[in-house]
């Protein structure tokens, strides 16, 4: 398996993405975009799961797990993708999208202070360099 064929599929359809949606947030709110996208996420889903038998899988998740998951869900689908709606709609796909693209930064603070990982010399550089990049962005 070639994860960088992999990755580079990410890179484009997550690139291509914010061009579908700054489009079909021209006539929809926020939230009517968000309940659309989610919607249409939700029926191909439920219909690969079930064809590929992968839904009964659901039954061996965890109670934590499931706690987590849908603490990743509110902060994510929710509430992350309704923050980058409201981002897109009003603001350039081509500063947005950079901008909302450095939230490895946040994980990687909390990381540090909530789940013990090391800070090294170029973690910090690294952080460093999105923290420059995002003021450059914001002039």
């Amino acid at each position: 398996m070639n994860i960088y064929l992999f990755a580079f599929l990410a890179m484009v359809f997550w690139g291509l993405a914010p061009v579908f949606g700054k489009i079909g947030l021209t006539k929809v709110s926020p939230l009517i975009g968000l309940y659309v996208r989610t919607f249409v996420i939700a029926v191909i889903l439920l219909v690969y799961g079930t064809l590929s038998g992968q839904i009964k899988g659901l039954g061996y998740v965890s109670k934590t797990d499931i706690l987590y998951l849908a603490g990743e869900a509110v902060c994510a689908s929710l509430l992350g993708h309704l923050a980058y709606f409201f981002a897109l709609k009003y603001g350039a796909a081509s500063r947005v999208v950079p901008f909302i693209a450095a939230y490895p930064l946040v994980t990687f603070l909390v990381s540090i202070s909530f789940l013990g990982e090391d800070l090294t010399w170029t973690k910090g550089i690294g952080a460093s360099l999105v923290v420059l990049g995002l003021l450059f962005l914001m002039r």
